[in-house]
C-alpha cells in the first residue's frame, strides 16, 4: 500500500468522521478529535483505513465488549471487495481446480487487519443489522481448522448463526470482515 496524498488523508478523514456522526450508537461516549488523535500517531491505520474503504467495508469506530475503540467493517453486507475468498492460505494450495483468488487471512493481513471472532461478531451484531444476505468468515480455533473446516456467521431471522464450511470453499456472497485496535 503506498502512501496517501494529502488530499486523499482528508478526503478519508471527512468520510470515516461523517460515518462515525451517523452510527453515534456505535461508540457511545467516544469524541472524534481523541479518534483522530489517536490515528495521527500511526499513519499505518489511515492506509488500512484507506484499504478497507476502498474494498467496500465501510469502516468506523465501535466500542468492543472489554472497552476498547477498534475500527471494524460495519458496511451492512460483507464487504463487496473482499469476497469469494478462501479460509487461508493453506486451503487455497489445498484447492486443486477453480481456485479463488487468494485467502481471507492473507488479505486481512496484507490489509492490516485481523478478522472478527466469534465473540466479536456477535458483539457486532448487537450495533446493527450485518450480513443477512451475506456471510463472513471469521477466525477459526485451530481443532477446527486442523481437520479441513473454518466458521462463518451471518444473521438471519433476527439471530446471528456460526456455520462450518471446508476452508478451501468460497462463495460469491461470502467475505470477511476486519478491525484493528486504536
Amino acid at each position: 500500500m503506498a502512501n496517501l496524498s494529502t488530499e486523499e488523508r482528508n478526503e478519508l478523514t471527512a468520510i470515516l468522521e461523517a460515518r462515525f456522526h451517523t452510527h453515534l450508537e456505535r461508540h457511545p461516549d467516544v469524541v472524534w478529535s481523541d479518534v483522530v488523535t489517536k490515528l495521527e500517531t500511526n499513519s499505518d491505520k489511515l492506509l488500512t483505513l484507506s484499504e478497507m474503504e476502498r474494498t467496500g467495508g465501510e469502516p468506523d469506530v465501535i466500542r468492543l465488549p472489554n472497552g476498547d475503540l477498534a475500527f471494524c467493517d460495519c458496511s451492512p453486507e460483507s464487504p463487496s471487495g473482499r469476497r469469494s475468498l478462501c479460509y487461508d492460505e493453506q486451503a487455497l494450495a489445498g484447492r486443486k481446480k477453480n481456485k479463488p483468488d487468494g485467502s481471507a487471512i492473507a488479505l486481512a493481513e496484507q490489509m492490516g487487519l485481523e478478522l472478527l471472532d466469534e465473540a466479536t461478531y456477535r458483539h457486532l451484531q448487537t450495533l446493527g443489522t450485518f450480513d443477512s444476505k451475506t456471510s463472513s468468515w471469521i477466525v477459526t480455533p485451530e481443532t477446527i481448522r486442523q481437520k479441513g473446516g473454518a466458521l462463518f456467521c451471518d444473521r438471519r431471522y433476527d439471530h446471528t448463526f456460526v456455520y462450518h464450511n471446508g476452508a478451501d470453499s468460497y462463495y460469491a456472497a461470502r467475505g470477511f470482515r476486519g478491525m484493528f485496535k486504536i
